[in-house]
């Protein structure tokens, strides 16, 4: 939680619990799902779809929206314990685990161990997903500066570019919308970074479609794209999956996201509608620029299908995509984020109550705005949060291997293995039950999942970095 300022207290910005005032509807949910689902992940599905083929590209797409789903039907009966209408709140992933599975392992050191798994799986998941989108903003500027080039001096000319002076950019953006003081106050941001995901998904299709036309065929083939050898081919496949893996769930932030909406009507509710129509949205989109890029470049579909220039023209359409890519993960940087400051700077007051460091406001007015309530504490810390994702942002360079690893690295643990854990306590099922035998092969299956994408995405971060 965010550190309370007594101005905001006194005026009502918090709930009688202390915590922010939720105002949140079922169309800001949406908002932040897709801001957070709709991603750098959807501009890798071509390239994944074209790593499966035409049978196991869509069917894998549908299958982890299906997933998807039910991980977020499960996780989102968890916001309140015991009871998922009339339980006590659970403010954040880390704090339902503790509440849920506390009861599962009796001595203290093992309900801390595995309350402490989480946050650091979680955490360390939407760490790693600001320096995707560090390394996807800085390609997509690098796109908008070649496009010209191509357009002015030809589709052969040697536009290359660095992108090291795009993620310091990004990054200077990032320390100054890193000091929106909680997600409560990010609606705005997540409708405006939503429609700007709509954008870039539409012309992506869109030109995928006209591509197709203009081939006067449908390329690729059931197998996908052909490899040197077997390994390579199931490493492809692997690092894939990873990819599709990292494209959807969106159970790391899933409470912190539920933790922002009213009641009445029920919180668990109002996200299982929400998470409906944002998986059919997103699925929609996915399926439309996973299979339309494949059947436009079959085994030449780019790894990024905006900036890989499978496109060239209309220059400025491209042009036009890439920038809402930027603008939109302007603010997917913030959505996963602000659940780590939140943590960071919540423990930090806890731990320190007397330091004025941590917990002093300055109050600055500037001409034409509010009052601004500057916490130094806060500047410093999210200062170095963003500053150390775009260094690292810079040392791995590497869209779809990083989106790999991070998609693989949590989608079992995070997507799976807790929501199905807590679902069984909360519904208290018996072991060996229907319900427990079906649920409990559903999570191995997804673990095979997630063993063989990370392999694949780690073999495939190795051989560029060494490459």
């Amino acid at each position: 939680m965010a550190v309370q300022h007594p101005l905001e207290l006194a005026n009502g910005c918090y709930d009688d619990d202390g915590h922010s005032l939720r105002t949140g509807t079922l169309w800001s949910c949406v908002a932040h799902i897709i801001t957070a689902v709709i991603g750098s992940g959807v501009l890798s599905l071509a390239w994944s779809t074209a790593q499966l083929g035409w049978i196991a590209g869509p069917v894998s797409l549908l299958c982890f929206a299906i997933v998807t789903y039910i991980s977020a039907f499960l996780l989102s009966d968890c916001y309140r314990s015991p009871d998922p209408i009339t339980g006590t709140r659970n403010y954040s992933y880390m704090h339902a685990v503790r509440v849920n599975l506390g009861s599962l392992t009796p001595a203290l050191y093992l309900c801390k161990t595995q309350t402490w798994f989480c946050g650091l799986l979680q955490y360390v998941s939407m760490y790693g997903t600001a320096i995707a989108y560090v390394i996807t903003t800085s390609t997509s500027m690098r796109a908008i500066q070649r496009s010209n080039c191509y357009h002015r001096e030809g589709h052969k000319a040697s536009c290359e570019y660095g992108d090291t002076i795009y993620m310091l950019l990004f990054g200077a953006v990032q320390i100054l919308m890193s000091q929106i003081p909680d997600f409560h106050n990010m609606e705005w941001l997540s409708v405006i970074a939503a429609i700007m995901s709509f954008t870039y998904s539409f012309i992506g299709f869109g030109l995928g479609v006209a591509q197709v036309i203009e081939n006067g065929t449908i390329k690729g083939s059931i197998a996908g794209v052909s490899a040197a050898t077997t390994a390579s081919k199931l490493w492809l496949a692997f690092e894939a999956l990873g990819d599709i893996a990292f494209a959807y769930p969106y159970s790391i932030i899933l409470l912190e996201i539920q933790d922002t909406l009213k009641s009445p009507p029920p919180e668990n509710k109002t996200m299982k509608k929400a998470s409906m129509i944002s998986i059919f949205i997103t699925t929609f989109f996915y399926l439309c620029c996973g299979c339309f890029g494949y059947a436009a470049f079959g085994n030449d579909t780019p790894g990024n299908l905006l900036t890989g220039f499978g496109f060239f023209e209309p220059y400025w359409l491209i042009d036009l995509a890439n920038a809402c890519i930027v603008l939109h993960l302007v603010g997917g940087y913030q959505i996963y984020s602000q659940p780590v400051f939140a943590f960071v700077e919540g423990w930090s007051s806890r731990k320190f109550p007397s330091s004025g460091f941590v917990n002093n406001f300055h109050s600055f007015k500037l001409p034409l705005i509010p009052p601004l309530h500057i916490n130094l504490f806060r500047l410093c810390f999210r200062t170095v949060y963003v500053a150390s994702t775009t260094v690292i942002a810079m040392a791995f360079p590497y869209f779809n291997q990083v989106l790999g690893v991070l998609g693989a690295l949590n989608f079992w643990p995070l997507a799976i293995y807790f929501p199905v854990e807590m679902y069984f306590v909360q519904k208290k099922i018996g072991a060996w039950t229907r319900k427990w035998i079906v649920l409990r092969t559903f999570s191995f299956v997804c673990l095979l999942i997630t063993i063989a994408g990370l392999l694949g995405s780690i073999e495939g971060l190795v051989s560029a970095k060494l490459g």
